[in-house]
């Protein structure tokens, strides 16, 4: 009776075990495509384009300006230089024509002849021309001269390079502050940052593209069968299939069972959207009906063996069984042990 009890309670429990795994659990969910018909979906030989893309974090965008030019009016800094032409003193023997450097201190030096050096910095062209003349007729009657930025010593910095869309979706323009891009598409970047850069450049013009695209993803998630979930996360790039969503992890499993279908997500309070696929029509018959094409955001799910799912849970259940009847014959064979060799009960009678 003793031998009898644990198998009549593992067959029992067993039994339970088979019930649980035909009740449905291991189904492959019915299709709920009521609002799209079948043939309306998008398959190996009827591909559809994506939606205009949108940036998103963390895409990298391309940005290269093509027109920087500072807003007028520009300010004269240390380090420029200007040209400077007088034609009232062409016949001197120290004419003003040339080029002539704002010094650090923001002045231009024109030589003692003319009074030696005057401040230009923080002022226009117009006003360093207006300036000079007034001064200079003090020195010289009725003194004119022209005045030109040659170079600037300051710059303009330039946009190029890549671009990341940060986790606030902004980009980083340097000293031109950040624009935020996130949900905008690639026009709409481009007129987002020129609208900004035009506070500081007159009619700035950039180009934009993508780089890199980080933000549009599918999943595919493998059923180990009882034994957990492998979620891969792949770039969407426009042109997967079911096929290759399957190619990209490597194939089925050993365990994996032949029934797969994709999960496409739906908005709240919309009936799920299941795709099934037909696997061996897929890869054996060379079917395109259910080889469906992968959209950004779709749930890739491939089943387990329903009976390895099964032969995973009763082992664990039995486990702790086996592990109790184990210890409990290793104490029953170890005291008999003993007792034949004369430990218990001074052995053997002579």
């Amino acid at each position: 009776m003793f031998r009898t009890r644990p198998v009549a309670v593992f067959a029992t429990v067993g039994v339970v075990f088979v019930l649980l795994a035909g009740t449905g659990c291991h189904s492959t969910p019915k299709a709920a495509n009521e609002s799209v018909p079948d043939y309306q979906l998008p398959k190996e030989l009827n591909k559809v384009t994506h939606p205009t893309y949108t940036v998103e974090s963390p895409d990298i965008l391309l940005i290269e300006s093509t027109r920087t030019i500072p807003l007028p009016p520009y300010l004269i800094q240390p380090l420029d230089a200007l040209y400077l032409y007088s034609p009232t003193t062409k016949g001197d023997e120290d004419p003003i024509q040339g080029i002539y450097p704002v010094e650090p201190d923001g002045t231009i030096n024109l030589g003692a002849t003319y009074g030696g050096s005057y401040r230009v910095a923080d002022m226009t062209t117009q006003d360093v021309q207006k300036k000079l003349t007034a001064d200079l007729r003090k020195i010289i009657r009725d003194f004119e001269v022209v005045v030109t930025l040659a170079s600037s010593g300051r710059g303009v910095q330039q946009i190029a390079g890549q671009h990341l869309v940060r986790p606030d979706g902004t980009v980083g323009l340097g000293v031109y502050g950040s624009v935020y891009v996130a949900g905008m598409s690639l026009s709409q970047t481009k007129g987002a940052i020129e609208s900004h850069l035009s506070k500081f450049l007159y009619r700035p013009e950039v180009s934009v593209d993508v780089y890199s695209y980080n933000s549009k993803w599918y999943y595919v998630i493998t059923d180990f069968a009882g034994s957990g979930e492998q979620v891969v996360r792949l770039p969407s790039t426009g042109n997967e299939t079911v096929l290759d969503a399957i190619a990209q992890v490597g194939g089925l499993s050993a365990v994996s069972s032949k029934k797969i279908w994709i999960a496409r997500p739906a908005p709240a309070g919309v009936e799920d959207q299941i795709l099934p696929v037909d696997w061996k029509g897929v890869t054996r018959r060379g079917k395109t009906c259910t080889n469906y094409q992968v959209l950004p955001g779709d749930r890739v799910f491939v089943m387990g063996q329903p009976l390895t799912k099964f032969d995973t849970y009763f082992g664990r259940v039995l486990a702790p069984a086996e592990r109790a009847l184990g210890f409990t014959l290793l104490g029953t064979t170890t005291v008999q042990q003993a007792q034949g060799n004369g430990i218990f009960g001074g052995g053997a009678a002579r």
